[in-house]
């Protein structure tokens, strides 16, 4: 049955008549019993062989830590953001040129892959991929020097 006859059987537009091989002379026959089926039971019947997916297919969604020591690091850093990982990076123990450097950098991957970059506290920064969404904010809170 070509690919249109499919097409205009499955909405039924067209009267389906399946085909079954004889065991016993292997020709084709047509079997009237099929014949006399409606497309939706036609459809119902060939959706029992489908695979069963479960609703619970979610991976577990792993969250990587990191603590960039160069800005040789932030390419580490991004491909797990390529992989749609959410990374928390701590820019504590880099030269603060260099923390520029790699929020740059990660900040351009972050925009690329259509994700998003949310600062922690200081020097700690949250950065998702797409699949990710931060909610809410955490303000900074001013330490008072008596």
């Amino acid at each position: 049955m070509g690919v249109m006859n499919r097409f205009m059987s499955f909405f039924g537009l067209q009267d389906e008549v399946e085909e079954i091989i004889d065991q016993d002379n292997k020709s084709p026959r047509q079997d009237s019993q099929e014949a006399e089926t409606t497309p939706f039971e036609s459809r119902k019947n060939n959706s029992r062989t489908n695979n069963v997916v479960s609703i619970h297919s979610q991976k577990n969604v792993r969250v990587v830590l990191n603590e960039p020591r160069s800005y040789e690091e932030a390419q580490e850093i991004a491909e797990h953001l390529r992989s749609r990982r959410p990374v928390v990076v701590n820019l504590q123990r880099v030269r603060t040129d260099q923390a520029l450097r790699i929020l740059d950098f990660l900040s351009g991957t972050v925009y690329a892959l259509n994700g998003n970059i949310s600062k922690l506290g200081g020097n700690i920064f949250l950065c998702t991929p797409d699949s990710v969404e931060i909610q809410g904010t955490i303000s900074e809170i001013l330490a008072d020097d008596h």
